[in-house]
């Protein structure tokens, strides 16, 4: 990692077909959560160690983009924004389906060490350049995930806004934007990859 992160912000639902394959309802509105520094690691092709004893832990492959100044308002993300990389939001998707039912935040199962691997970061070229490819996640050489920006529910300005209104946003904070559908489980000796188009932009093997 070459930058130095002061928040990390979350949005989760933030695919239609994503939050329909867990049985969700589409927001209406962003919703937030928020991830400790600790749970950033480099996904740099060596192994990452995940919990082996809280069910299963599920793979979220999304855009992650990178806060350069202090937000303003009418602020544009072309201005804002001055980095992007890929990232997973892991999961520990059975402590997740007990706490929502009991009403409770998600931080137990979003937040645990090392349950926000990212790649290097790469120089913005623009919202709109993104949505000229997808991004996809490959678990043992299959595709597993592969999706678009466009398809977000909420764009990368509303919540770059909507995060900044709520919660402050400046320097240093990076957003993983939220992941489409294709969600599943990972295993003791996967090896994940992402790829933006063709480009392969971090890859990790996993030890549970």
């Amino acid at each position: 990692m070459t930058i130095t992160v002061r928040n990390i912000y979350c949005v989760g639902r933030n695919y239609r077909a994503h939050a329909a394959e867990l049985g969700n309802d589409v927001p209406d509105q962003p919703m937030i959560f928020t991830k400790p520094t600790h749970a950033l690691v480099h996904m740099d092709g060596s192994e990452l160690t995940l919990p082996n004893d809280q069910g299963e832990i599920h793979y979220e492959a999304e855009l992650v983009v990178h806060i350069a100044k202090p937000y303003t308002q009418g602020i544009k993300v072309d201005e804002i924004v001055d980095q992007y990389a890929l990232g997973i939001d892991f999961t520990l998707r059975d402590v997740q389906n007990v706490i929502k039912k009991k009403g409770q935040p998600w931080l137990p199962a979003k937040g645990f060490l090392k349950s926000a691997p990212i790649t290097d970061f790469r120089p913005f070229p623009g919202a709109s350049e993104l949505t000229k490819s997808n991004f996809q996640l490959f678990q043992n050489e299959q595709v597993v995930q592969d999706g678009n920006i466009s398809h977000m529910i909420f764009d990368l300005q509303t919540i770059i806004d909507y995060v900044a209104k709520h919660y402050g946003l400046g320097p240093g904070d990076i957003i993983f934007t939220g992941t489409p559908e294709g969600v599943g489980p990972v295993k003791d000796g996967d090896r994940l990859e992402l790829l933006w188009g063709e480009e392969q932009f971090g890859a990790s093997s996993i030890r549970i």
